[in-house]
């Protein structure tokens, strides 16, 4: 990784843990999120994943206030997504558990 790239991927760790705080204090099931990305294919690479505790959270959730934070947040350090809608996604500890025996690397790979 060159040193611009990490200085890149300080400021989006950091941007998305101003987001995962914010919808920590929604208390809507929300847990954590993680990001991946490919710094030769930025910003078309970046991939976002918001994990709630259970799948009735998840449905009841407002994933695309989600979205939103996570977006804006993005941009105030100059990332702008190529397509927020497929690059931020939602998934859940019950899921995880019930299909890769709560693996998340396994399960991450395989999205």
């Amino acid at each position: 990784m060159r040193k611009s790239d990490k200085k890149l991927d300080k400021a989006i760790r950091n941007a998305l843990t101003e987001a995962c705080d914010e919808a920590l204090e929604r208390g809507d099931g929300f847990q954590w999120l993680t990001h991946e990305v490919n710094y030769n294919a930025f910003p078309a690479s970046l991939r976002v994943v918001c994990v709630y505790d259970t799948d009735e959270h998840l449905s009841a959730a407002n994933t695309e206030w989600l979205r939103q934070v996570v977006d804006s947040k993005l941009q105030t350090i100059d990332v702008r997504l190529v397509d927020a809608a497929k690059q931020i996604s939602f998934d859940t500890e019950q899921a995880c558990e019930r299909e890769h025996g709560g693996r998340w690397a396994e399960r991450l790979r395989s999205q």
